[in-house]
């Protein structure tokens, strides 16, 4: 019988690369609530699963816009 597998974490470097966005987006999506991630010493780590959700549904939209529309 298979073991199931941990969860793969990936760095803010790898999510901002695969979403293609800046780093710094990534971090205000992890500080605004928008992306969960864990700790590890000074840096965050971020769930692959949550990447492949937010890949999937997109990307959220700033407050700032979401109130003009």
């Amino acid at each position: 019988m298979a073991e199931p597998s941990a969860p793969r974490f990936l760095t803010v470097a790898e999510v901002a690369q695969l979403a293609r966005v800046s780093r710094m987006t990534v971090y205000r999506m992890v500080h605004a609530g928008d992306l969960p991630a864990i700790r590890v010493g000074k840096s965050f780590r971020v769930p692959e699963a949550a990447v492949q959700e937010l890949l999937s549904e997109g990307l959220p939209l700033p407050e700032s816009s979401a109130q003009a529309r």
